[in-house]
């Protein structure tokens, strides 16, 4: 059954956010949850058209809406961001969204694949991390969210390179929430399952690949947004998103067959798929 509990309003309210990777899919989502329950959202995406866009689309939110081209790659100027944002006042929440996907059999990769993937998925957090903790420290709180997937808590195949990334991501928040617990400061990692976002359809130099179907359980990115909101809201340090990852997520703790038997069932009709064997992205 699918998780449709909804986050509190009030919980939210006056409340000031960053999101990386908000012009589309989760990262979008969230901002509009977030300014639906009241909050201050200073969205922030690398490809300036999306950004206008989507900041157009939440012109009904008025002042409470930032919008700002960043690369999360970029160290500089995720800390001159970062920083502005904190000098104008707490910065309660940080959603570290921004994300590529890819899925590719081992065999046919390349090093710069590598480089590129982790480049955003995993020191792309640990840039924005590294710019916000000294301002949550010196204010005495803060929760830091994020963005995992699935397959950083079970080894979908056929994505060596994306999986090493999101496990990486998962590892790096399980260990600071300890650290960052002294200071008053929440860490929670978000592992989504298939979510109807554009990681589907483009590569990682984000040409669009159209032909490449999402998979029929993917779920809206505002429902992924209420699932994510909800389980911070409840403090959760991990939040798995949709019921495959909700499933697995439990399998690992309850009944490891089962994700060994869904694994190699994967494995076996993947290896027959030849988007597997190109530049394409893996959709999780």
């Amino acid at each position: 059954m699918e998780n449709k509990t909804r986050p509190s309003c009030s919980f939210f309210k006056d409340k000031v956010a960053i999101i990386t990777g908000a012009s589309t899919g989760i990262g979008l989502g969230l901002t509009r949850g977030l300014l639906e329950r009241g909050a201050e959202v200073y969205m922030c995406s690398r490809t300036a058209k999306n950004v206008a866009a989507a900041a157009e689309s939440l012109r009904k939110h008025g002042g409470r809406v930032h919008a700002q081209v960043l690369d999360v790659r970029d160290e500089d100027a995720v800390n001159t961001y970062i920083e502005y944002v904190g000098s104008r006042g707490p910065i309660d929440y940080i959603f570290c969204n921004a994300g590529v996907g890819f899925g590719q059999a081992f065999t046919v990769t390349k090093r710069e694949d590598w480089n590129t993937v982790f480049d955003v998925n995993l020191f792309g957090v640990v840039n924005c991390v590294h710019a916000v903790v000294p301002c949550m420290i010196k204010q005495g709180y803060g929760h830091i969210v994020n963005t995992a997937s699935v397959c950083g808590i079970v080894p979908l195949p056929y994505q060596t390179v994306y999986a090493a990334s999101k496990y990486a991501v998962v590892g790096f928040g399980e260990d600071l929430r300890y650290e960052m617990s002294f200071h008053n400061i929440k860490v929670t990692t978000v592992c989504p399952g298939a979510v109807d976002t554009m990681i589907f359809y483009r590569s990682l130099d984000y040409k669009l690949h159209m032909d490449l179907p999402k998979p029929p359980e993917a779920i809206g990115i505002d429902q992924a947004a209420d699932e994510i909101l909800e389980g911070v809201e409840a403090g959760r340090n991990i939040i798995p998103v949709e019921n495959f990852a909700r499933r697995m997520y439990h399998a690992m703790r309850t009944n490891p067959s089962e994700v060994e038997d869904t694994m190699w069932s994967l494995a076996n009709l993947r290896r027959e798929e030849p988007q597997y064997k190109a530049d394409k992205p893996s959709g999780t």
